[in-house]
């Protein structure tokens, strides 16, 4: 750390973009409907750099709307860019007060960019003996480091936050000096700026040029280029010029700098608290907001106030800092057992329009489960355990007493994975009839990406930190108690804390669905499915395992045929199972690679994604890919679904509306939805799925193509709207065009390649991304 008074420098809208790419595939929506991912991200970014750097000064530069000169000079500069993203332009007028809220100024000029308003005040700051730190993820910034001038790059989730000095600068450019980089990108171009450089001079010419020659200007005259080289350079020399000039950095902007008001003294919590608030940041808050003995001191005066050291954690994946917990002076818990007692509690909530309920079981499975007691809540603090017990026929005499309830069609029950506690009651007996509300089903529907589990949502709405079940039967592992072995009155706690807890997040979600615009999608979609799939669940699909048997022997054979050949192209017998012994043969026996990566134990890394690079370069390859797919298949699925059948000889799997943020059914315990229909092997052992009484035939029904119809819709593109209204296949219309064939002449492979590329597409795939899906 520089023991200089130092300035730290921020480019400002380069950290956003930064944040908002780093995690569009991820997004975060407040329950307003503002996507605040980006400005999450990127106050993670400035609170890290504040809390691990300490800098004395900080200033931030925006870019500004008005052409500058460089638009003016060359109008096709960055014409190609996309246009700004709608959550980029919201998080802009966000991001400043947030700046505001710490004190730092941000600073516009008409007619330049960041780069020039901050190379204007880095060559000032020079003069004023600190030490600067440019903050941007822009390499091209690299041309103004010098003494005391250095790039900060913050982390970004995988790598830590680095400092480029000259040395670094100049690895990554490959050119013996820094001021040389405006002639590396007259020659080279910038494709993200659109400046064209010279045409077919790559990086590698330009540096090797560079390095031999000097500047574009020297390049230009010198007399020892191989004549066809120096015709293109003199037929484009205006180009070239004309680039460098565009990439070179203004640093004499007239612009009038106080270093003082730079000085950074700490956030204000005036100004951010309500911000914070607005934008749905509960857990940075918390920790701004609510100092602990754990604080770090950074600069705090008496009217600004220093933030909590791990503040640069994500939101919505920080630790239960700060939360209030189970004070039971605060709250009334009853357990009841008493029949009277019961009796008067419904009649209660009989008369309340909801209620919210939980049930506290044995375990998971809801079918196999003993019901130990259900919990009910209509009143924040308030809330009631009532406990059943072993016996299965005095259990139900219990339930019927809540009966009433229950089975009411005007009230609406209210829970937690709501689906799981109607299973269990229609186990013992008591069949829940709706209007239901799910506060996790809810929340997913507000924040997709987000943790949906009941301590999060006490975390976010309630700041509120529920009591841990591992509190009550321990962590998970052989050693792990049944609820059935807790104490009463801890049970009884717990479970209350549960149902009124539910009910407070039910509070606060059921309005945010209104503002957000989903109470329709909610209420006549989600959970008028709930008691569906619940039905789906009970019923369970049969298994052909006299098929699956057939399928393991031919997988059994296939496999040992694969070894075989695996054994024969190493020249030696090896354990394939073994990522050790299998690096080993490739890349020392082998040797497939000069530089194969390696695990952080100093492994070689041989995981899917590796192999598939490197498919290409040995037979080996393709057979050990093979040989895992089968492998796989064999464990996860034809060995281990005849395992999982129940007593009625059928799978019973989980059926998730909360699970997948794109807002597709997912199913769990087990997953069937991942098995492979584009193989042979897949689908063979898709055919295993009987409906299990030759009565019946099994249904299957799609969508067409739905997400591209309302990517037509919304783009209003012709020739998709043509196509969905002549009945054509868009996929196959697609493929067509890439290939630039008939429509007649697509075959499955195409139209594949095709479907990749439009889903791709759809859902924000990158051109590696889209190429790697490709192969």
């Amino acid at each position: 750390m520089s023991k200089k008074p130092t300035l730290y420098l921020l480019d400002t809208l380069a950290l956003i973009y930064r944040a908002h790419f780093a995690l569009h595939q991820y997004t975060r929506v407040n329950s307003k409907g503002v996507e605040v991912g980006a400005l999450l991200g990127f106050a993670n970014s400035l609170l890290e750099m504040l809390q691990k750097r300490e800098p004395t000064y900080v200033i931030a530069a925006f870019d500004t709307h008005e052409p500058t000169w460089r638009k003016k000079l060359y109008p096709e500069y960055k014409a190609k860019r996309q246009t700004q993203p709608e959550a980029i332009t919201a998080a802009i007028p966000y991001a400043k007060q947030l700046l505001n809220a710490f004190g730092i100024p941000h600073i516009t000029k008409a007619g330049y960019e960041a780069d020039d308003i901050i190379g204007t005040i880095a060559l000032k700051a020079i003069q004023q003996q600190l030490d600067i730190y440019i903050v941007s993820p822009d390499k091209d910034l690299g041309q103004l480091v010098q003494q005391g001038i250095s790039i900060y790059k913050p982390s970004n989730g995988k790598k830590p936050a680095t400092v480029w000095k000259e040395k670094e600068v100049l690895a990554h450019w490959g050119i013996p000096s820094v001021h040389l980089i405006p002639d590396m990108i007259g020659l080279w171009g910038d494709s993200s700026d659109n400046i064209p450089g010279v045409p077919n001079i790559g990086p590698k010419t330009a540096q090797k040029l560079i390095t031999s020659y000097g500047s574009l200007e020297q390049i230009l005259v010198c007399q020892q280029l191989p004549d066809k080289l120096k015709a293109r350079l003199q037929a484009h020399k205006a180009q070239a010029l004309l680039s460098k000039k565009l990439a070179v950095i203004t640093t004499d902007i007239p612009i009038d700098i106080n270093f003082a008001d730079g000085k950074y003294k700490g956030f204000k919590p005036n100004l951010l608290k309500p911000l914070l608030q607005e934008l749905e940041f509960h857990t940075l808050s918390r920790r701004l907001l609510q100092p602990t003995t754990r604080q770090l001191p950074l600069f705090g005066t008496t009217n600004h106030t220093p933030f909590h050291a791990a503040a640069q954690q994500q939101d919505n994946h920080a630790s239960p800092t700060n939360l209030r917990q189970y004070d039971a002076s605060k709250v009334t818990y009853q357990c009841l057992q008493d029949i009277n007692a019961i009796k008067a509690c419904v009649s209660q909530i009989q008369q309340q329009p909801a209620f919210c309920f939980d049930t506290e079981t044995s375990a998971l499975n809801p079918y196999t489960a003993d019901l130990l007691g259900v919990s009910l809540s209509y009143e924040k603090g308030k809330a009631y355990y009532i406990p059943t017990p072993s016996d299965h026929h005095t259990a139900q005499s219990v339930l019927s007493l809540l009966a009433p309830i229950f089975t009411n069609h005007r009230q609406c029950k209210v829970g937690q994975n709501i689906k799981f506690d109607i299973q269990v009651l229609r186990e013992h007996g008591l069949n829940v009839s709706g209007p239901f509300f799910d506060t996790m089903i809810a929340h997913h529907l507000l924040l997709p990406t987000a943790k949906h589990n009941l301590t999060a949502l006490a975390h976010q709405y309630l700041e509120y930190d529920p009591i841990s079940i591992e509190t009550l039967i321990g962590k998970k592992g052989k050693n792990q108690r049944s609820m059935r072995d807790v104490p009463l009155d801890n049970i009884s706690v717990y479970a209350c804390e549960d149902a009124d807890i539910t009910w407070q997040v039910y509070k606060k979600l059921m309005p945010a669905l209104k503002t957000a615009g989903m109470e329709s999608l909610f209420y006549t979609l989600e959970m008028k499915l709930l008691p569906v799939l619940a039905k789906m669940e009970k019923n369970g699909i049969a298994i052909d395992v006299d098929k699956l048997e057939q399928i393991a022997k031919t997988l059994g054979q296939q496999a040992t045929t694969l070894a075989q050949g695996i054994y024969e192209a190493a020249g030696c017998s090896f354990n394939i199972a073994s990522p050790k012994q299998l690096g080993e043969v490739l890349f020392e026996r082998l040797k497939i690679e000069k530089n194969p990566s390696k695990t952080t134990t100093g492994q070689y890394a041989t995981h899917e994604g590796i192999l598939k690079k490197l498919q290409q370069k040995h037979p080996i390859i393709g057979l050990i890919l093979d040989y895992r797919e089968l492998r796989k298949l064999k464990s996860t699925y034809v060995d281990a679904l005849p395992a999982l059948l129940e007593k009625d000889g059928r799978l019973h799997t989980s059926f998730q509306q909360g699970f997948v943020s794109t807002g597709r059914l997912s199913s769990t315990k087990p997953n069937l939805q991942n098995i492979p229909v584009r193989t042979a092997r897949g689908r063979e052992i898709r055919k295993a799925f009987v409906a299990g009484d030759p009565a019946y035939t099994l249904l299957s029904a799609d969508y067409s193509q739905i997400e591209l119809r309302i990517m037509a819709h919304f783009a209003q593109d012709a020739s998709m709207l043509d196509a969905f209204k002549a009945r054509k296949d868009i996929h196959t219309l697609m493929a067509a065009r890439i290939f630039n064939i008939d429509e007649k002449q697509v075959d499955l492979a195409m139209r594949r390649v095709a479907k990749t590329t439009n889903f791709g597409l759809i859902y924000g795939i990158s051109p590696f991304g889209l190429a790697r899906s490709l192969g």
